[in-house]
């Protein structure tokens, strides 16, 4: 159940009571300023959202759209609402779908220090042939967010945002090779290593990789959206990106002619994530508001899905031939 508070001024009041004329609401009057109030069923608010917003007048200070979450509303008419809208599928608002990843477009120190410890620790499950270590890992690793940032800011049409995600996402990743390779360096000088069963089977490419990358990167962007936990979405994506990129790491010091391989296989796996995520905002229908807005949005999207099926393609070729 959610309450929405419509503020609006007084000549803009009569449009939005329009809007709303087969709902029940109640308005008062607070110095000039009328406010409307609505409860509605989840699955009702994104429809109800998009009505209001079409006749409000947002470029007056005055006007805005408050959403919020009570803790429980007794009305039989609520009631009968819910019950009307039981087989409805709830769609996640616009607005709090940018509010969710706006933070995956920047990098901060504290990103950067839990991939990095996520990247020591899988080094040290793979080091120990210890694959539960590795799977431990992933429980620390932010790497969900910029992924599942990118597909929204994608769907929606905001290059220059998604464009910073991967901005995110790649530097994450070259501080995990970086760290792994100077970690592998060193403890190789004090103990001599050597390749555990864990990391040769992150040697060898197989396409059929990619393609469980593309099923977990669908998969986690649809938890996701639907509320589960970062953390808990975000374990397959890591499963399947961290250790692959500290291997790269490792063997760059300890079997630099596995290195292309090992490239091959991590570049497979962000591409395959990628397109997962793509598909997984084309079926949830994350799209703008505005009429023009969709249309600027899904000529990116296009463009995109087309980009990442040529590489797609390219990769599984150059993996073929490996």
């Amino acid at each position: 159940m959610k309450k929405i508070v419509v503020h609006v001024r007084e000549d803009g009041h009569e449009k939005v009571e329009e809007a709303l004329e087969d709902l029940h609401y109640t308005i008062s009057l607070v110095q000039d300023i009328y406010e409307i109030t609505i409860y509605t069923p989840d699955e009702n608010l994104d429809e109800l959202i998009e009505k209001i917003q079409a006749v409000l007048d947002l470029r007056y200070n005055e006007n805005m759209i408050e959403v919020s979450t009570p803790e429980f509303v007794i009305s039989s008419l609520l009631k009968r609402a819910e019950k009307k809208t039981e087989e409805k599928k709830e769609k996640t608002p616009v607005e709090k779908l940018l509010d969710t990843v706006k933070d995956y477009r920047d990098l901060d120190l504290e990103k950067l220090a839990l991939t990095s410890i996520a990247g020591l620790v899988a080094l040290s499950g793979l080091l120990l042939d210890n694959p539960v270590i590795i799977i431990g890992a992933m429980l620390l690793s932010p790497i969900m967010g910029p992924i599942y940032g990118f597909a929204v800011y994608a769907a929606l049409g905001s290059t220059q945002n998604a464009l910073r995600c991967l901005g995110v996402l790649a530097a994450l990743l070259l501080g995990v090779f970086v760290l792994s390779a100077v970690a592998t360096f060193l403890i190789n000088i004090v103990i001599p290593l050597t390749l555990t069963g864990e990391i040769t089977s992150r040697i060898v490419v197989n396409p059929i990789y990619t393609l469980m990358a593309v099923l977990l990167g669908f998969a986690a962007v649809l938890a996701f959206n639907r509320g589960t936990s970062e953390v808990i979405a975000g374990v397959a994506i890591a499963a399947a990106i961290i250790p692959p990129t500290v291997v790269t790491g490792l063997v760059l010091v300890l079997q630099p002619m596995s290195l292309i391989s090992t490239t091959l296989l991590v570049a497979g796996q962000i591409v395959g994530l990628i397109a997962g995520a793509l598909v997984a905002v084309t079926v949830l229908k994350i799209e703008p508001r505005g009429t023009r807005d969709q249309a600027i949005a899904k000529r990116y999207l296009k463009w995109s899905v087309v980009l990442i099926v040529l590489l797609f393609a390219l990769l599984l070729w150059l993996t073929a031939l490996m």
